[in-house]
């Protein structure tokens, strides 16, 4: 196709037909995700980083990981790693909005940044607040040269950079090299091979995903619930169907929908649960239940994303829409495991909602021009 006059070179490319450049992002990630783990040179910067985390956790000081959009969620999720590795005890491993860190800074500890393109302006806020305040700092970034770097002590560049803007790449990327970094804090390496493998069986799982798609046919409104480090994924799932379908969509945590917000739902609003977190799963698990029964008995159409631990405590009938069953990695630790397989299910289902829907996901709208001027006033100035 041609190319038209708004189009500059820095865009995704630009395309007429499937396959869509976030297509092709998605299945380049089972064998990226090896590559990152088993790259020594990254692995040396991620022992350096690890040891910064070490070091503010034995001090007692803050230790945050930070972000915005796509890269906050990575952000949330590489502190639940972190988390996990120092055995959740101390000082906690905070993932923060990036302009709310930048203003609310720690005295002393650990600020790590994640920025995909290394210019992130609120990230730079956070990373440069933090220095400002005695911290150290790093960086997990998909681009080698940036402003971001500047600000950070430690700079780690993951080895592909997401070439769609309904970014698939820039989500899991910064999640395995925190994978990697846990591993050194937790002395134990992560499994390249392992971890290639259990993405490749998330890959696999698209039908499931377009049987969803045709599920929520009709709906003018998703709803994503997830309780734990499930609200990571539910907060990314609802960014990437807003991205790439424009559905109006809104993450909420397990308990905190079932308070208030059933009235503003009805047959049109979809409902999709994400059931993976592994702390507190028969609570959890029970809850979900019953809000699922709740959302079937008004009418919503329902599906989840879950594990088999949780699929045979809910008859088929409750997720109507259907469900995306993740298989698990006995080699990786619960966290990655689960969160790394949730991002390939969210992935492919936002796809297959792109599909089912006739949407253009890479420009997110931007091929449109009021959303391509809109995107221009929030992000062509540095003077906030």
């Amino acid at each position: 196709m041609s190319t038209p006059q708004w189009h500059e070179d820095w865009f995704p490319e630009l395309r007429a037909e499937r396959p869509w450049v976030m297509e092709e992002m998605i299945d380049a990630e089972p064998p990226l995700a090896a590559r990152i783990a088993s790259n020594k040179k990254l692995a040396q910067t991620a022992a350096r980083i690890a040891k910064q985390v070490t070091a503010a956790h034995a001090a007692g000081t803050s230790i945050s990981v930070v972000g915005c959009g796509t890269s906050e969620h990575a952000a949330r999720a590489v502190a639940m790693e972190l988390d996990e590795a120092l055995g959740h005890r101390g000082v906690r491993v905070a993932g923060r909005q990036a302009l709310e860190a930048a203003i609310d800074t720690a005295p002393a500890g650990l600020t790590i940044g994640i920025s995909h393109d290394n210019g992130t302006r609120a990230t730079l806020l956070a990373l440069k607040a933090a220095r400002e305040a005695g911290q150290a700092t790093a960086l997990i970034t998909g681009n080698s040269e940036g402003s971001c770097s500047a600000f950070a002590d430690i700079v780690l560049v993951t080895p592909e950079k997401d070439k769609s803007w309904c970014h698939t790449v820039g989500y899991l990327s910064p999640m395995v090299a925190g994978a990697v970094i846990a591993g050194h804090v937790a002395g134990k390496e992560l499994d390249a091979a392992a971890l290639e493998l259990h993405l490749d069986e998330c890959r696999a799982l698209k039908q499931q995903a377009s049987e969803i798609a045709r599920g929520f046919r009709g709906i003018d409104r998703l709803i994503v619930v997830g309780g734990g480090y499930d609200r990571i994924t539910a907060d990314e799932l609802v960014l990437k169907v807003e991205e790439g379908l424009h559905l109006p969509s809104s993450a909420r945590d397990l308990e905190t929908f079932t308070h208030g917000h059933l009235p503003a739902c009805d047959e049109r609003s979809g409902l999709v649960i994400v059931a993976t977190e592994h702390r507190g799963r028969a609570r959890r698990t029970d809850r979900g239940r019953l809000l699922l029964r709740a959302a079937r008995h008004i009418g919503m159409p329902c599906a989840a994303i879950l594990v088999p631990a949780v699929e045979g405590s809910w008859g088929r009938e409750l997720t109507n829409a259907g469900r995306i069953l993740l298989p698990h990695a006995a080699k990786l630790t619960p966290t990655t495991s689960a969160l790394t397989a949730s991002a390939m299910a969210l992935q492919l289902l936002t796809l297959e909602l792109v599909h089912d829907r006739g949407t253009y996901p890479d420009l997110i709208r931007r091929e449109e021009a009021p959303w391509r001027e809109a995107a221009a006033i929030l992000e062509g100035t540095e003077e906030w």
